[in-house]
């Protein structure tokens, strides 16, 4: 149907233009004259519409080509006038038929016209409906914001009046005074739980009230006089509870941490009289500060005087330094001296009290030492008395901190006033002491083990002793040094000759050295200390000088060398023993026996194998300035050395092995001495070997008289001693 209407459409057009044509023709071949114009009849047509544009005409018609119908009219020729008549007649049926259908359906049409006016009425009643609970809507929803604005203001008045209501009940209950509070206080002991209960709740009401009467609350007025009467009888009360137990301290023989301890648990008691009556915590405070300073002085003082009463009854002297001789005689009211100095700068077992384990010991009771006549060094007693005001400075700092709630620099003063005295007792008494003092092993154990009692108090953070550790090192430090220079200028004036007959054997002065020295260097090395070394290479300088000294009274340079030898070896072996192996004394005298025991092997063959050593010097010499021909000449030595050689070395040997076993206390440093110049015997021999072989001296009969030196090796290997 559609393409039958486009059809039907183009056809018209056509149609149309070309009725429009023929009319023109027509008009032409009537003849009509231009005088004669008949008026152009265009009807209905409107020039505005879209229909007659002429480019949408166009479009249609190109369009209607396109279609199929029209592509098959146009080809088979078809005329389009009577096509368009036909197609006229074909739309007229049908819309003839179409009216027949409608009128058909008139009484369908009739009643759908009649629902459709029905329904219209019934939505034009809904309408009206509508726009009545839209009117009733809208006036609802101007009540709902009203009831809004309403609900809003009441909110806030409820909040408001709850704020109110918290701030007056807060105010209410802090400055009523319960029943239940005034019984504790003026009834209940200051030890039972619900006094402190109820005195934590005095506090907060006095501080309430004092906090509103600021403001200006006239209601405090009520409650003053009842608090300020509850606040005396508690205060009252609290005082003569603390002072009876500040005054427990007083009694003989009172472990005061024990009321210390009880104290701590009521430590509000305190506070509530710093808060409320600062003028009895105040008091409460001297009364303490009064007490404990002298309870303090009095215990260390009996217990400083007790201690010294158990130290070793022999103590280092004046006269007790390295360099003194032991033949000295003192005068005839003079005390007896040391049994052996030598004691005096051994170390022995006397480091342990700087171990974690001796260091932290329980203190010395001297009653108890006395009565198993016990006898202590007096490092050993000054660090069971310092061990004592450690432990007992902590625990009164941290106390106080915590009682009196303090803490920084008042806290410090208040320390200080309690341990002051006890503390500047102690610094007289180590000063009186170290006056006299001589023994400086002794001297510098305790300078360690104030380092480590220092570290002791910086990890239990306590800082009120940081002073007192500073003080004690003034004191100790500037006479371990001057013992020290006392020492080194005793070695320094040493004479040689006053020290009566000298042997060979290591001398007593550098054993006293290799003691103290390495007694020294121990210690040192746990903390170091760069003035320690200092003084040590100064002490070491005079010792090795010392040791040059004595060797140079002996004759003969072999005795020198045995002498130098055999302490070297004592002070290296002595060093060894507690110093680390890379420490700067022992590669000294590393250093110096590796010399001297080379110069004295060579001494040592020098006798027996000298002209061996002469010629092969020699004779090497030649060969290296290329004049080996001047051997030719040395034929009769060398046969003589050959011969010599061949029948002495073993008795040689024999006598060297002895001679140096005899000459060196060290069995082991003997050994190694013997091994070395056995070695070096054996090279000078394989030398000996290498210079027959030059062609100047190859053809010496007397070389069939060499001893083979793998043979010689052999031989040799049987004076090796073994220990």
């Amino acid at each position: 149907m559609a393409a039958a209407a486009t059809m039907a459409a183009a056809a018209r057009e056509l149609a149309l233009r070309a009725g429009a044509s023929d009319m023109e023709e027509e008009e032409g071949q009537l003849g009509g004259g231009p005088g004669i114009q008949e008026p152009l009849q265009l009807g209905e047509l409107d020039l505005t519409s879209d229909e007659f544009i002429l480019d949408e005409v166009d479009v249609h018609i190109q369009a209607n080509l396109e279609d199929e119908l029209v592509k098959e009219a146009l080809k088979t020729g078809v005329d389009l006038r009577h096509y368009s008549k036909q197609v006229e007649l074909e739309l007229q049926q049908i819309e003839q038929k179409s009216i027949r259908d409608y009128i058909q359906e008139s009484e369908n049409i009739a009643s759908l016209h009649n629902q459709i006016t029905a329904c219209d009425a019934v939505l034009e009643r809904m309408e009206q409906m509508l726009g009545a609970f839209q009117s009733d809507l809208s006036s609802i929803s101007s009540e709902i914001r009203t009831l809004q604005e309403q609900s809003g203001a009441m909110n806030i008045r409820l909040r408001n009046r709850q704020a109110v209501r918290g701030k007056l009940g807060e105010l209410v209950d802090g400055l009523v005074v319960p029943s239940a509070l005034v019984t504790a206080i003026l009834e209940a002991p200051v030890t039972e739980p619900r006094f402190l209960e109820q005195l934590q709740e005095l506090d907060a009401k006095a501080a309430a009230v004092r906090e509103q009467e600021a403001r200006g609350t006239a209601a405090c007025a009520d409650v003053r006089g009842v608090l300020d009467r509850l606040r005396v009888k508690a205060v009252t009360k609290i005082r003569e509870f603390i002072l009876q137990k500040i005054y427990s301290f007083r009694k003989p023989m009172t472990n005061y941490q024990i009321p210390q301890t009880a104290l701590l648990k009521y430590r509000f008691f305190y506070q509530f009289l710093l808060g409320n009556e600062r003028a009895t915590a105040k008091e409460v405070r001297d009364e303490y500060v009064e007490t404990l300073s002298k309870m303090y002085l009095s215990y260390y003082r009996s217990y400083l005087g007790r201690l010294m009463k158990v130290q070793y009854e022999e103590v280092a002297e004046k006269d007790d330094l390295m360099g003194v001789e032991d033949t000295a005689k003192k005068g005839f009211f003079s005390k007896p001296s040391l049994r052996s100095r030598n004691t005096i700068f051994t170390l022995g077992t006397r480091g342990s009290v700087i171990s974690p384990t001796e260091l932290e010991a329980p203190i010395l009771v001297p009653h108890t030492a006395q009565r198993g006549e016990q006898r202590y060094p007096f490092e050993a007693l000054f660090r069971s008395q310092h061990y004592a005001l450690l432990d007992n400075s902590c625990r009164e700092y941290l106390f106080i901190c915590e009682f009196f709630v303090v803490s920084g620099p008042a806290a410090h003063d208040l320390f200080h006033a309690v341990m002051g005295r006890t503390l500047s007792m102690t610094l007289k008494h180590l000063e009186s002491y170290l006056a006299d003092c001589y023994d400086a092993i002794a001297v510098f154990l305790c300078i360690h083990i104030v380092l480590r009692f220092r570290n002791i108090a910086a990890k239990r953070d306590v800082p009120a002793l940081d002073r007192y550790w500073e003080q004690v090192l003034a004191l100790l430090w500037p006479r371990f040094e001057l013992i020290l220079e006392m020492n080194v200028q005793s070695v320094r004036s040493t004479d040689p000759q006053r020290l009566g007959g000298l042997d060979t054997r290591p001398h007593y002065i550098t054993r006293r050295y290799a003691e103290f020295s390495s007694a020294l260097v121990s210690i040192n090395q746990t903390i170091p200390n760069e003035r320690t070394m200092q003084l040590l290479g100064q002490l070491q300088v005079e010792v090795e000088n010392f040791v040059l000294r004595v060797a140079a009274e002996f004759s003969s340079r072999k005795e020198q060398l045995v002498f130098l030898i055999n302490n070297y070896d004592m002070m290296l072996g002595v060093l060894m023993e507690r110093a680390a192996d890379d420490s700067k004394e022992v590669e000294s005298f590393q250093q110096l026996l590796n010399a001297r025991t080379q110069e004295f092997i060579e001494e040592l063959l020098s006798p027996p194998f000298g002209g061996l050593v002469a010629f092969v010097k020699e004779a090497e010499a030649l060969i290296e300035r290329g004049q080996a021909e001047r051997l030719r000449g040395e034929e009769a030595r060398v046969t003589q050395l050959i011969r010599g050689f061949g029948s002495s070395w073993k008795s040689s040997v024999e006598s060297l092995s002895q001679d140096v076993m005899r000459s060196f206390t060290n069995f082991r440093n003997g050994t190694s001495i013997i091994q070395g110049a056995l070695t070096q015997l054996i090279q000078l021999y394989h030398r000996f070997h290498r210079v027959l072989s030059q062609p100047q001296l190859r053809a010496l009969p007397a070389r069939a008289e060499l001893i083979n030196i793998h043979h010689l090796m052999v031989e040799l290997k049987k004076h090796k001693p073994n220990f």
